[in-house]
Order: C-alpha cells, then sequence, then structure tokens
C-alpha cells in the first residue's frame, strides 16, 4: 500500500496509470489467495443429461465425468469441491448513467469475517452505522403507489442519514427490485453520497452468468440483464452498487446464500460501531415486504438472534399476515386465525400448503407477535410520521430497550446509535423522554462522539438535556478534542511546533510530561495556549497556565485511549477549584480553531464572557486566514470572523443600552479567561472597525480624551481656561465630578419629594447610603481642578498644537531671516527644540505599558504614516545640521532644512485627525494619493513614449543629461498643462535659441538643419504625435484621473466615519499617555521620567482608563449581568425569527404539505387507533361480563335465584356476532423456552407446538415429536408413563434430551446477597459472568442429592467454603425459600423436565464466611467463570426468570429494585 501511495502522488499520466494496474494486480492477488468457488467433482446423471447438481455434462470436468460409472448417491456436502474463483472485477450493465459495480463469486463456505474485509479494505466501503437487511418476496409482486413512495423515500432516507448499508438478495426481481429502483431515484435527483446497496446472489440462479468468468478478472465484464429470456434464472439488478454472489455448486436451485448472508449479518453486528473505545456494535434491522414461507423462516430465525424487523402492512402475503397479528394476544393467533389469514393473503397458493406446515407456521408467528420488542408494523394509514426510516429506527431503538425509569445501559447504547445515525428527532422523541432521568457523567461518551463528528444539534440536545461541560471537559478529554481535529491549518500548526519544541527540547514552564513517545508527536495543552497566544497577540498571556497539570496526547495512537478519558472522569477530584479554568471558552475555542461555524455558535450561545470570546474569535479567525493557502477556507474564516463581530456589536449594544457605566466597564476589564486582555483590546488587535465605531465605544474615547472634564464643555472655553486658567474656579468649565454631585442631589431632591407618600422608612434605608456616596462624592478642591485641565488628553492635545505652531514659526523665521553662519540665539533654541520632539519620540517608542514587546512595538510604530513623517522630518533636520555646520556645505544644509520644513508642515495634517468634519477626509486624501500613484505610473508611460521619441526625431545625439530629463521628461509633462512645446514647428524655430554643436550649456542643442538652415525632421510628424499624445494623457488619462478620484470618494466615504473613529483611538491613546508639559517643556517630565524608572527603578503608575483590573465580586456580577444581556438579545432574535416572512412562508409550506399527506390516503387515519381502542375496550366489558357471572354462579347456594336476572352468557353471545374484535379468553401462561423449534446444542427440530395445543387436556391428533436419541449408560429407559409427563404441556420432543434424568431434574439456585456499607443503602448480590457466552446468571445448577450444591458452585469457590455454605443451609432460620417448582428451560422434554429450589442466603458484614466468599471473588476474577458483586436493580442483565427472583429478594429485605 506504501507503495500505491507514493505512485499516486505523480501528477502525470503514465504514473498515474502504472498505478492503476499495481492497484489491479494486488487486488486479484489477493482475490486468488482468499476467495473460492464450488464446483461439482462427481456427475450423477439425473434427466436430459444433467447431473443431479443440476449443470450439463459438458460443465463438469473430465475428473467429474470419470467417475460418472459410480452407483454411489450424489450428496452436496461430499460431491462439490472448492477451487480459486474465475469471476470478480467490476460489473458494467451498459445504458446512460450506469456506474460499475464490483461483484465477486464465492463459495458458501466463506468466513463471513473474509467477506467483511473484502467490503472493507479491498473494496474501501466506510463500516456501516446501520444494516438494512430486506427480505420477502423474490417473485415480482405488486406494491400500492403511495406505499411504494413512501418505501422508497424511507430507505433512502435511512441510509443516507445514518450511513448504512442495504443488503438484499441483489436481482432484479421481488422486494430487491424495488430496492434498486429506489437507489437509482436517489442517484438520478440528489449529488449526495452513494448509497451502498450490497446484493448477494445465489451464483446458480444467475442468466448469462458465464459473461462474469475470467480467472484474471474482468475490469469491467459487460453483463446483458436479458429479462425476457431468462426462463427459470433471474438477472443481477443493475441499481445494486456491490455483489457477492454465492456459489453452493448447484445451478437452478435458489436460497444458496441464504446461510452465508445470515452469517455475514451476525458478522457486522459484532463489529464495533465507529470506534473501538465505545461498547455499541453496528445494529442489525430487518425489513419486510411481502414474502413466503421462506420469509416467515428468515423473520423467525433474525428474531431468535434478537434482530429486529420492520413489517411493511399492505405489501401483500406473509407481511400482512403477521401485520393482522401482531397486536393480538398470543392466545387469540390460533391455528384457525392463521388458516383463515393464509388464505386470505396468498389465495391460489394456500391449496397447497399443508396441515403439517400450518402447524409449524402459526407456532413461528407466535413466537415472533410474542417479542414485541423486535417487531415493528409499519403502517401507512395509522401512522402518524408516514416515514420508513422513522420506523426502523425506532425499531432499533425498541430492540434495545429494557430498562425502565432511571437511565440504563441500553438507553446510553440508544444514544450512542442515535449520535452514530445522526438523527437528532428520533433522540427527542424516543429517548429524552419526559421518563427519563438522565445524569451528565451518562451523556459524555455521546457528547464526545458529537463533537468529533461533527453534529451540532446532537451537541445542543445534549447540553439542553444535562451535560455538564464542567464535568466532561476535563484536560483528557479536551486533549482528546485536539487529537480527533481533523486536517486543518491550526492542526498542522500544532505539530509543527511540537516538533520543534520536541528538536530543542526546552522545557515547557516546568511542566513534566505525563508520557514520553519516541516516535510520534506528543502535543500538549502547553502547545495549544502558545499557538493560541501567537495568534491573540503577543500581548496575552498563556489562556493554559504554566501552573496547571498539562495531559499529553500521542497523535499515532488509536481512539482507545478516549474511553479511558472518559472513564477516569468519574473517579477525577479536584482539590481546588481552578480559577483559570473556563469549559465554555475550551470547548468555543477547539471549535473556532477549526473553522466551525455551527460548533461554535452553540459553544458561543454557553460563554460566560461572551463578548471578550467573540472578539477573540474575530481576532483568530482573521490571523488564520491570513496565514492559510487555501483561498476558500480563508474567505469561509473572514466570514466567519465577520459574524462573531457582529455578535460582540450586539451584545455590547444590548448592554449599552441598558446600562451605559456597566457596558464601558466590559470594555476595559481584564478578562482572566482569554489572556489577561481587554474587549477593546482584542477588537483593535482584530481590525474590527466596526465595533470600535460604536456610539458606546465612541462615548468611553471620547470621556478618555476629555479627562476629568465633562465631556459637554465647549472647545473653545477649554481652550481659553488653558490660556487664562483661573477662570476654572468661577464655574466656566464642567468636570464630571460635579456632574455626578449634581445627579446625586437630583436624586436626594426626588426622595424627599416623595418621602411623605412612603414616610420616614425610605428615607431611613437610604441615609446610609447617601451618607457613604457623600463621602466619595466630594467636590474637586483648586489644585485637583487645575491638574485636571492640563493633565486632559484634550488639553495635551491643544497645548502641543499651539507648541507645534509655535515651532513652526520659529522654523520659518530662522530659515528666511535669521540663518547665519554661526547659529544664533534663534537657532539655538530650535534646536533645543527640536531634542525634545527626539526625546518625546523615543519615548513613544519604548513606553509599552501592554507589553507589546520592542519588536512588535517598532513595527506598530513604523506602519504609522504620522511616525513615518516624524522619523523623516527629524533625519532631514540632522542631515541638514550636519550640512550647514560644514562652511563648505552650508548652501545645501539650508536647502535640505527647507525640504525638511516642508515635512513638518505635512505632519501638521494630523491636527485634523481628530476632528469629525476633517478627519474622515484625511483619510479620503490617503486613499486619493494612492490612486495618484499608479496612475502616475500609467502616466509615465506615455510621458516617457512620446517624450523619447520627440527628442529622438529632434535632436541628433545629444549628451547632456539634463537636457535629456528636460526633452524626455520635463518638457512633455508641461504640455499637459498646456505649455506647447516650440521647437516641433519650424515657423517658430529661432537658431539664436540654440546651441549647434551643444557647447552652450545654457541652450539646447539645435535639431537636425538641411542646407537652408531650417529644421530637417518631419513637421507633420511631430504635429501629429503631439496631438495624439494630447489625446491620450490630456483628454482621457487626466479624465480617468478624475474618474478614479470620483469613485475613490464615494466608495470611501460611507467608510471614511468608521475608519477615523477607529484611528481616533490611537490618537487619544497617544495623548493619554503623553507628558503634560508641550515641547520644549516636556523635556522636564522626560529627566523626571528617566529618574524614576531608570534611576529609581520604580513602575510606572497603571492605567486603569484603558485596563481596569475587577475583584472577583464585581467580575462575576458583571458576566452575569452581560449573560443576561445575551440571553435576553438571543430571545428576541429567535422571535424575530419566527415572525420573519420566511418563517411563515416555510410554516405554511409545511402545514400544507401535512393536510396533503393527509388527503392522499385512503382512509381515515384515526380510524385504524380507534378501532384498537374499541376492541380493547370490548375486551374489559367482556372480562367484567364473566366477573359478574362468577359472582352470580357462587351466589346459587345462597338461595338466590338465577332466574330474577339474564344470563351474562346470553347477552355475551348475543354481543359477540357485532363486536369490533371477538372476546378473549383468559390467557394462560405455558412455557415458552421449552417449545423452541431449534433444541439447545442439538441439531434435533422440535415439533411445533402451537400456545392452544400445550395442555396434555387438548387434543392433538397431528402431534408426533421426535425422539431424543439416549446416549450414556445412566439411563433410565422404563416408560414414565401418564403421571411422568411434563406437568406443563407438550414440548415437541421425547426422551430425555441433553437433561440427566428422565422426569424432573432438581436443581438449586443460591441467591447470596450483602449490604454494600454500614448505611444499609445498597444490597448487593453474587452473581456468576461466563466470559465465553457473555451472560450472568445465579450461582447454581444441578444438584444430585438433597442438601449437595451444584458443581459450578463448588469449582468457583472452593470445597471449604462450600461446606460452611451446606452448614447454613441446613439452618432453615437463616435461609429464606424465594421460588420452588417447575422452571421453563429450553432443555425440557415431554418426559425430562427441571425443577428448581431458589433460596436467599443474607450474608452480615462481620460475618466469617463472607469474608472467606470475598476471598474467593478477589482470588478467581480474571478466570472464564468468575464471581462478582453486583447490585440489586431491575437493570442487571439476568434473564426474566431470574429477575423476577431477584425482584423477590428485592422486597423480602424491602430493598429498591
Amino acid at each position: 500500500m506504501g507503495q500505491l501511495e507514493e505512485v499516486d502522488l505523480e501528477p502525470t499520466t503514465a504514473p498515474l496509470t502504472k498505478s492503476c494496474s499495481l492497484q489491479k494486480h494486488n487486488y486479484s492477488a489477493w482475490i486468488h489467495r482468499h476467495i473460492s468457488k464450488k464446483e461439482c467433482c462427481y456427475f450423477k446423471s439425473f434427466s436430459d443429461d444433467r447431473c443431479e447438481c443440476g449443470r450439463r455434462r459438458k460443465s463438469h470436468v473430465d475428473e467429474a465425468l470419470k467417475l460418472a460409472e459410480d452407483v454411489e448417491s450424489w450428496d452436496l456436502h461430499k460431491h462439490v469441491q472448492e477451487s480459486r474463483t474465475d469471476a470478480f472485477g467490476n460489473i458494467c450493465f451498459g445504458g446512460l448513467g450506469h456506474k460499475a459495480s464490483k461483484y465477486v463469486r464465492v463459495s458458501s463456505d466463506t468466513r463471513p469475517e473474509l467477506l467483511y474485509e473484502l467490503l472493507t479494505e479491498q473494496w474501501k466501503l466506510s463500516p456501516p452505522n446501520l444494516l438494512i437487511s430486506v427480505t420477502g418476496g423474490a417473485k415480482n409482486f405488486y406494491l400500492r403507489a403511495r406505499l411504494k413512495k413512501t418505501f422508497h423515500r424511507g430507505l433512502i432516507k435511512v441510509a443516507q442519514t445514518t450511513g448504512a448499508w442495504i443488503l438484499t438478495g441483489g436481482t432484479n426481481t421481488g422486494v430487491m427490485k424495488h430496492v434498486g429502483q429506489a437507489v437509482r431515484d436517489h442517484t438520478l435527483s440528489s449529488s449526495r453520497g452513494q448509497i451502498v446497496a450490497i446484493g448477494m446472489a445465489t451464483w446458480g440462479i444467475l442468466h448469462n452468468s458465464q459473461s462474469l468468468v475470467n480467472p484474471q478478472g474482468c475490469f469491467p465484464a459487460h453483463y446483458d440483464a436479458d429479462v425476457k429470456n431468462q426462463g427459470q434464472l433471474c438477472c443481477l439488478d443493475h441499481n445494486h452498487t456491490h455483489f457477492l454472489l454465492v456459489d453452493d455448486g448447484t445451478h437452478g436451485k435458489y436460497g444458496g446464500e441464504i446461510k452465508l448472508r445470515a452469517q455475514l449479518e451476525k458478522c457486522i453486528a459484532r463489529k464495533k460501531l465507529n470506534n473501538q473505545a465505545s461498547g455499541v456494535t453496528i445494529p442489525v434491522v430487518c425489513v419486510v415486504l411481502d414474502g413466503g414461507p421462506g420469509t416467515l423462516d428468515t423473520m423467525y430465525n433474525a428474531m431468535l438472534n434478537g434482530t429486529p424487523c420492520v413489517v411493511l402492512e399492505g405489501s401483500g402475503r406473509i407481511a400482512d399476515v403477521v401485520a393482522h397479528v401482531a397486536e393480538l394476544p398470543v392466545s387469540r393467533v390460533n391455528i384457525e386465525l392463521i388458516q383463515k389469514l393464509m388464505k386470505r393473503f396468498f389465495s391460489q397458493e394456500y391449496e397447497t400448503f399443508s396441515d403439517s406446515k400450518i402447524i409449524e407456521w402459526t407456532k413461528k408467528i407466535q413466537d415472533i407477535i410474542r417479542t414485541p420488542h423486535l417487531l415493528t408494523v409499519f403502517r401507512v394509514k395509522a401512522d402518524s410520521d408516514g416515514d420508513v426510516d422513522v420506523a426502523i429506527l425506532r425499531a432499533l431503538l425498541k430492540a434495545s430497550r429494557r430498562g425502565e425509569g432511571k437511565v440504563s445501559e441500553d438507553s446510553q447504547r440508544q444514544l450512542e446509535l442515535a449520535v452514530a445515525w445522526n438523527r437528532v428527532d428520533i433522540a427527542k422523541t424516543e429517548i429524552f423522554t419526559d421518563e427519563s432521568q438522565w445524569k451528565s457523567k451518562q451523556l459524555h461518551s455521546a457528547m464526545f462522539s458529537a463533537l468529533v463528528g461533527n453534529k451540532p444539534e446532537f451537541v445542543s440536545l445534549l447540553l439542553e438535556n444535562g451535560v455538564s461541560l464542567w464535568d466532561f471537559l476535563l484536560e483528557d478529554t479536551l486533549c482528546e478534542l485536539y487529537k480527533q481535529l481533523p486536517n486543518c491549518l491550526f492542526l498542522r500548526r500544532l505539530v509543527k511546533h511540537a516538533n520543534s519544541s520536541q528538536r530543542t527540547r526546552r522545557p515547557h514552564f516546568g511542566m513534566r510530561p505525563r508520557a514520553v513517545s519516541t516516535q510520534s508527536q506528543i502535543i500538549s495543552l502547553y502547545h495549544v495556549s502558545e499557538e493560541v497566544r501567537r495568534l491573540l497577540g503577543r500581548f496575552t498571556h498563556h489562556i493554559y497556565p504554566a501552573s496547571a497539570t498539562v495531559s499529553q496526547l500521542d497523535l499515532s495512537t488509536a481512539s482507545d485511549s478516549l474511553s479511558k478519558s472518559l472513564g477516569s472522569q468519574s473517579t477525577f477530584k479536584e482539590e481546588r477549584p481552578d480559577p483559570h479554568r473556563n469549559p465554555e471558552r475550551d470547548l468555543f475555542l477547539w471549535a473556532i480553531l477549526h473553522n466551525n461555524r455551527a460548533l461554535a455558535e452553540i459553544a458561543w450561545e454557553n460563554c460566560q464572557d461572551c463578548m471578550a470570546a467573540a472578539l477573540a474569535a474575530s481576532k483568530i479567525l482573521k490571523k488564520l486566514s491570513e496565514e492559510d493557502r487555501d483561498a476558500d477556507e480563508a474567505k469561509e474564516m473572514k466570514e466567519l470572523a465577520k459574524q462573531y463581530e457582529k455578535h460582540a456589536m450586539d451584545v455590547f449594544s444590548a448592554c449599552y443600552s441598558c446600562d451605559e457605566e456597566r457596558a464601558h466597564k466590559l470594555l476595559v476589564r481584564v478578562s482572566p479567561f482569554w489572556g489577561r486582555t481587554t474587549c477593546l483590546r482584542l477588537a483593535l488587535e482584530a481590525n474590527n472597525q466596526n465595533f470600535v465605531a460604536q456610539s458606546g465605544v465612541q462615548a468611553l474615547l471620547t470621556q478618555i480624551w476629555c479627562g476629568e472634564l465633562s465631556v459637554v464643555n465647549p472647545v473653545w472655553r477649554v481652550l481659553l481656561c488653558i490660556l487664562f486658567f483661573p477662570l476654572i474656579y468661577m464655574h466656566f468649565l464642567d468636570f464630571r465630578k460635579d456632574e455626578l454631585i449634581q445627579r446625586e442631589a437630583e436624586r436626594k431632591e426626588e426622595i424627599m419629594s416623595i418621602e411623605s407618600v412612603t414616610g420616614s422608612v425610605m428615607h431611613m434605608k437610604s441615609e446610609g447610603l447617601a451618607l457613604s456616596q457623600e463621602l466619595e462624592l466630594k467636590s474637586l478642591n483648586g489644585w485637583t481642578r487645575l491638574v485636571s485641565l492640563y493633565t486632559s488628553p484634550q488639553a495635551k492635545f491643544f497645548m502641543n498644537i499651539v507648541s507645534y505652531f509655535a515651532f513652526l514659526a520659529l522654523f520659518a523665521v530662522v530659515l528666511m531671516v535669521d540663518f547665519q553662519p554661526s547659529p544664533s540665539a534663534l537657532e539655538i533654541l530650535l534646536y533645543v527644540w527640536l531634542f525634545t520632539l527626539v526625546c518625546e519620540e523615543i519615548r513613544q517608542l519604548f513606553y509599552d505599558p501592554d507589553g507589546y514587546g520592542l519588536r512588535k512595538k517598532a513595527g506598530m510604530y513604523i506602519h504609522d504614516l504620522w511616525n513615518i513623517l516624524d522619523v523623516l522630518s527629524i533625519v532631514l533636520f540632522i542631515i541638514g545640521l550636519v550640512f550647514r555646520l560644514n562652511d563648505a556645505l552650508f548652501y545645501a544644509g539650508k536647502i535640505l532644512l527647507c525640504i525638511d520644513f516642508i515635512v513638518f508642515c505635512l505632519r501638521l495634517m494630523a491636527i485634523f485627525t481628530i476632528s469629525r468634519t476633517l478627519g474622515p477626509k484625511i483619510i479620503i486624501v490617503k486613499r486619493m494619493m494612492m490612486d495618484m500613484f499608479f496612475f502616475m505610473f500609467m502616466l509615465s508611460i506615455w510621458v516617457v513614449a512620446y517624450g523619447v521619441a520627440k527628442q529622438g526625431i529632434l535632436i541628433h545625439n545629444e549628451d547632456r543629461l539634463g537636457w535629456i530629463f528636460r526633452g524626455v521628461i520635463y518638457e512633455p509633462y508641461l504640455t499637459i498643462f498646456g505649455d506647447m512645446p516650440s521647437n516641433i514647428d519650424n515657423t517658430k524655430f529661432d537658431i539664436s535659441s540654440c546651441s549647434m554643436n551643444g557647447s552652450d550649456l545654457l541652450k539646447p542643442k539645435c535639431p537636425v538643419l538641411n542646407e537652408s538652415d531650417t529644421p530637417a525632421f518631419p513637421e507633420w510628424l511631430t504635429i501629429l504625435m503631439l496631438c495624439v499624445y494630447l489625446l491620450f494623457a490630456n483628454i482621457l488619462l487626466l479624465n480617468l484621473l478624475i474618474a478614479i478620484f470620483n469613485f475613490t470618494f464615494q466608495e470611501v466615504q460611507d467608510n471614511t466615519d468608521r475608519i477615523w473613529k477607529f484611528q481616533r483611538y490611537q490618537l487619544i491613546k497617544e495623548y493619554h499617555s503623553r507628558p503634560a508639559a508641550p515641547p520644549p517643556l516636556i523635556i522636564l517630565s522626560h529627566v523626571y521620567m528617566f529618574f524614576w524608572s531608570v534611576v529609581l527603578w520604580r513602575p510606572a503608575n497603571p492605567n486603569t482608563n484603558f485596563k481596569h483590573e475587577l475583584s472577583q465580586t464585581e467580575e462575576e456580577e458583571l458576566l452575569s449581568w452581560e449573560a443576561l444581556m445575551k440571553d435576553q438579545l438571543l430571545t428576541s432574535i429567535k422571535e424575530e425569527q419566527m415572525q420573519s416572512t420566511e418563517r411563515k412562508i416555510l410554516d405554511t409550506a409545511q402545514r400544507v404539505s401535512t393536510i396533503c399527506e393527509c388527503l392522499d390516503r385512503e382512509e381515515d387515519p384515526s380510524s385504524g387507533p380507534v378501532v384498537r381502542r374499541l376492541a380493547r375496550l370490548e375486551e374489559q366489558a367482556v372480562q367484567s361480563a364473566r366477573a359478574l357471572q362468577w359472582i352470580m354462579d357462587n351466589l346459587k347456594p345462597a338461595g338466590f335465584k338465577p332466574s330474577d336476572a339474564p344470563s351474562l352468557n346470553m347477552i355475551l353471545l348475543e354481543d359477540s356476532s357485532d363486536s369490533v374484535t371477538k372476546p378473549v379468553e383468559r390467557e394462560e401462561v405455558f412455557h415458552v423456552k421449552a417449545r423452541q423449534l431449534h433444541y439447545p446444542d442439538n441439531k434435533v427440530t422440535r415439533f411445533p407446538v402451537p400456545e392452544e395445543k400445550v395442555p396434555w387436556e387438548v387434543k392433538f391428533s397431528a402431534y408426533n415429536p421426535p425422539d431424543h436419541p439416549f446416549t450414556g449408560d445412566n439411563i433410565d429407559g422404563s416408560d414414565p408413563g401418564a403421571e411422568s409427563r411434563n406437568p406443563e404441556g407438550r414440548t415437541g420432543l421425547r426422551g430425555r434430551g441433553v437433561l440427566p434424568h428422565l422426569g424432573p431434574n432438581c436443581s438449586l439456585d443460591l441467591i447470596l446477597t450483602r449490604w454494600r456499607d454500614n448505611a444499609y443503602s445498597e444490597l448487593e448480590f453474587l452473581v456468576l459472568r461466563d466470559e465465553h457466552h457473555k451472560s450472568l446468571v445465579f450461582p447454581g445448577g444441578e444438584v444430585d442429592s438433597a442438601g449437595g450444591l451444584p458443581q459450578i458452585i463448588i469449582k468457583t469457590l472452593g470445597k471449604k467454603v462450600c461446606q460452611k455454605i451446606s452448614e447454613v443451609l441446613s439452618d432453615r432460620n437463616k435461609v429464606f425459600e424465594v421460588y420452588k417448582g417447575y422452571v421453563d428451560d429450553s432443555r425440557n422434554t415431554d418426559d425430562a423436565w427441571l425443577e428448581t429450589t431458589a433460596v436467599n442466603l443474607h450474608l452480615d458484614r462481620d460475618c466469617p464466611l463472607l469474608a472467606d466468599i470475598n476471598r474467593m471473588v478477589t482470588k478467581n476474577q480474571h478466570s472464564v467463570q468468575s464471581l462478582e458483586w453486583r447490585e440489586v436493580s431491575g437493570r442487571t442483565s439476568l434473564s426474566s426468570d431470574q429477575k423476577d427472583l431477584l425482584k423477590r429478594v428485592a422486597q423480602l429485605h424491602s430493598s429498591k429494585f
């Protein structure tokens, strides 16, 4: 297989052809090694030159013909031999749209495990989640249109939604043909996954089978389905996808595949479902349509094996017979009723049935309806759901249902099946019912399967029904989830990071790994945390802190570690709750990292810190989309990032509309679950402009911008107070604290105004609160007001603007007035001023309160346009200063400084970014500059093209670079703006204005002249070139530039406000952290900061405006309030969706469809249930009548005359003719296991004994049971006589059977019990586990003598312990006899039967015998037959008889059951 994979990677055609050939060769070699066929090796003439095998003489090999003269009779098992198969490959039926199907001819003795390997490994079929075995009529039969449509739709739906295999007979007749048509209809109407339909047909009954024969395989084999000429044979159905053609060595004989098909079904039923960690096996269901006696045998055998059957009523024959008696009591299903139904549904075919067959079929039908949990009848008219798929899945769930009340293992198996099928509707209606009581632990396995299988609807359902993420999502489970990630970008990055960590072998923050793997990658939560931190940004902390225990997972191991992970949760106990653990966050992050939209949405709805989670998801997804090379996946990630940005906006808007102060806290609070960062910071890092542009976020930024000043202050008042600060003491400016005091005063006035209504109680309650707030809301003093004014970012900005204007004025004065060879005082002041600006830029570069790191901070600094202008202006100034101090470069230095002045002036545009009017226009200017750059590149092509052509035509060999630039670039560029050149027109030529040989450096070189000293160039050509140049450059390109600018303006105009609001944050943050003094006085602040931070090593004061740490109580209250707002938001969104037009249309369409389905039905859908309810009501009336008749009969001896009242029997007989159903006789319970047709451990088949023929008193003339052959020496061969017959009636078998004696065979069931603890809370009993048969039974068995113990008890507990038990049993006061009498056992016969005595021996906890038994239990716990203590419960996997005994024991000890 490794060679195949290497070849497949080659892109060329030849290696691909070679790979396909190699695959065919390997496949053929596997078939030849493992698969055989059968052929007759002894020709025994039968008739018409045919052998008894059914084939002609010429079809036999020579060795078979040589033995033709022997007189030995032909035997199927003796005269058929196996040889290498000669028919396999791909079969092509021809016709449009028919895909090639795979086929193989196999021996009927082939091991089913080999066939399963062929299907899954060689034919590459995915293991099924369900096996649907469709059986029924092999001949063509009529199926009503509605039932046919329902069957086709339901079968395909259940196969498609569950990933099932459909198994049929494979021929183009009967029920197999209907299955093929259903597959064909799905293939034609849907492009979704292929339906797997496997046909198992008998090779000997195939028409045109020779076209499939080729010892080397047919790829493909062209098969002609000639139905007209097939005769008694059959053709394959072309709609099946795979064929297993079973060869039993015969020809023309049907049924050769039945045995192997049953074995294959049983083999598949033993395979694990989905993964090896789950104990659930692949379920199998049998679907029955029509059918005859063979179909009844198939149903009977299937239900004996525990396979549920779904019977379609209305399909005909045996299916309708079973459907009509399915809901009747067994006592009413008698031979007479079956005869009537057979005659009704089989019509003429009924005449060929013998009485013995009717009796046998009656017995089988009784056994079938005796197991109602395995039988489901689908009725189109009465089924409320109306879908076959629901009936099939419900049948499987009903078959696995055992316990009642509390959730049992069977319920968990049902849930596993529903998850595997991905049928949420079935889980809602059949599993999560009102009666079920699920614990979180019982749902963990299903939750894991739903997450890994990407089944979001199931995840939501499980969360609704009690899954606790805190208990489920432990570290081991989380590691398993990351291990099961699909192939995605994050998983590849994770593996790469893990490999690099292993190579460097650096310690993981002191984390010690739990396991070491040398051949595979080890991934721990440390690696996940590192990758998430890289995606979020290095300013965040690890989401999984170093102090936590880190589970590691091995990517090469199988999924069997899942059971260990989930199983260990029951014993996991945390010493103390981990404050960093947040399972909702972990689940949401896991879903986001592999771009799972549906699961992420469910997890986000359960997140506690939902706004931070949404913003973090947006940042992660945008980062992943930048790194992903898959364009489609990157696009999906960007769309999902926008969706979570929208979620964050909706939550914040809901919070802000409710409480502005709390909403602002949510923006700047430190989130401990998302790397100790803030929502505002995450939004900025993710470039979530829409979020930052919200009015609530801008209101917070405005508050920070104004500092302690009120946001309602006009700008001119702030400017006046900056210039003349005493105005602040005259209340010229409003402060925020003054507003709070004013609001508090208004609140007090409101309280006082209603005090007359509420009395002094309200005043007293609010007094303490008012006092505390009064202590906090003291008015600002003079110094605090002054500091608050000049330290507000708004005042800093205005002072820096004034300072910058002063700097530019000083710069201009120095350049134009006072630029002396030796620096003047003004120029020195300019240099000092510039030095303070340089210090401030250095401070901005190294000031990193958010922990970006120098590299990230430098990158952020250089990406800002204004910082680039700052650096450029400073660099130019320094270079100009160096030149200026050099006498030789003095003038050049001045030129550089003049150019630098232009850069400083451009930097002045940054002041407009704070303006709501001019700020967005700067953004438009930036975009237009980019457009103009690309336009200039296009324009330069025309300018250079025209300039070079013109220069070459006019001037000959110009070698002066300056004049070349003038002619090629400068003059064509001026021409665009109307400056027409004069040297292209001869009429304007002046020879004195040019130099003939270019010797005059101040004049251009003259054009090429002729003899008359006039230009020799073609004037018409130069003028034409100028016209064309102006047409394209001046008219086309300039108008194009105007159109581009107009388009850019229109495009950006709608977004400029949003972009401006986003960029406004950077300006506010810059001036918030900027020193209060403007340049050049800012140098004093720099000296102070240097001394404080560097010399004294004192940390800077934390900034609470952008990052605020809340206490635990405040954190919990704020997050609870946020969760409440989120829930209200989601509820309102759902209500809007329910009221939307689209939803109303869908609901209306669904209702119309339901009405149409009801109208399409032939009869009222409610008639069936009504009839059944009336029948049950009549049965109850009949039983009441009999009870009253019994009372009257018993009153006769007392002198009551019966003539005084009418006879109830007469009333009963008179009413019976008009009754809906016949009155039911009292149902007697007869033995059932003793009448099973197949006798255990033997090939003897019992004579069928229907229910009504069991009692010996009932005459049964046809009763002729076989005798069991007697073996052994200890046989009592005397005729037992009537007194020794089975006391419970006929069994269908005479003799001793496998029992040791004729007559009663005594046995003992020992029920040992104990209390689990001293609290007497839970009763336990000792049970015998048989690992070979996978069963649980009471320790017991046959006993030879009175008072003896069974051998199995002596074997498992030892002789010494058994002697003590015998001594205790001899004391009748210590033993409770639970039951004594007949046992319904499958080994019973007419002449031999089992009788048991069940005794309960209760052991106290201090009993020495209990200690001895516990020691033996521990000693033999690993043997094939071991003992173990189990809880006394109705969910215990015992037989029904022993479970009844256990219930009696529980009642005896007053214990729950």
